[in-house]
């Protein structure tokens, strides 16, 4: 599982070294070939192959002009590319994406189970205060045993 926060660094040339815990998960699970991409354009998500794989069958099942699919594959695709990882464990964030989320420097890469969410620092630390964990989430992670 993917899981924990680190901080790294996007390069110069818009590579980012994947942190050492999340690099061995992948590579020993996964593979090196990942697929790069954002939803909103705010922070990037980093699918193993094999994980977005399975995400692409699910949408397969759904009509071709379901309009959540069409406004996923949007999305999806304008900030996408698949990158394999280097030697070093680096893969190239998107132009696009690194673009629209500011990310150069110090970024926080966040384990999401079976991918990665990468924030610029200030941006991810913003949402958290905008978008506090209420008494309300609490009652509906109870709900379902957590």
């Amino acid at each position: 599982m993917l899981r924990g926060n680190y901080t790294a660094r996007i390069d110069e040339k818009g590579r980012l070294k994947i942190p050492t815990t999340f690099l061995r998960h992948i590579k020993e699970h996964y593979g090196a070939q990942v697929y790069i991409t954002s939803l909103t354009g705010e922070c990037a998500r980093i699918y193993p192959m094999s994980e977005w794989v399975a995400i692409e069958q699910r949408l397969l099942a759904l009509p071709a002009m379901d309009p959540a699919r069409r406004k996923f594959l949007d999305r999806t695709n304008y900030y996408g590319q698949v990158a394999e990882m280097d030697t070093q464990g680096r893969v190239l964030i998107p132009y696009q994406l690194r673009a629209k989320a500011e990310m150069l420097g110090e970024v926080a890469v966040l384990g999401y189970l079976n991918y990665l969410e990468v924030w610029t620092l200030d941006r991810f630390e913003a949402r958290l205060s905008a978008d506090p964990f209420t008494d309300d989430d609490a009652a509906a992670l109870a709900r379902l045993g957590i």
